[in-house]
């Protein structure tokens, strides 16, 4: 399941935990974004050990500011408070393999 995050402390509860979070950074008016989404939804039902999060950058300045998203989409893996990998554009071979580096 992938679960939207807008509020910035709940975004920094979430990173600092001691597993797998990934984060979609997308944007409604972004076409690569709508045409990967359901690659990252199906993608959240084979990797149960990392939990899934999406961020609208326009909803959620404060954590794009943060994060240091400067193109949509990007998918950044955390652990631990700590930024892991990070992945910029709509690749889902790219994804697969982020994905894998946290098994």
């Amino acid at each position: 399941m992938v679960k939207p995050v807008q509020d910035f402390s709940e975004f920094q509860q979430i990173i600092g935990q001691d597993k797998y979070t990934v984060f979609d950074f997308w944007a409604t008016w972004c076409g690569p974004c709508k045409v990967i989404s359901p690659i990252f939804e199906k993608l959240a039902e084979q990797f149960p050990n990392v939990e899934f999060y999406k961020v609208d950058v326009d909803a959620a300045e404060q954590i794009s500011q943060e994060v240091g998203i400067r193109a949509m989409p990007t998918f950044v893996l955390f652990k631990n408070g700590q930024k892991v990998k990070e992945l910029v554009g709509a690749n889902p071979a790219g994804l697969q393999a982020l994905l894998q580096s946290a098994v």
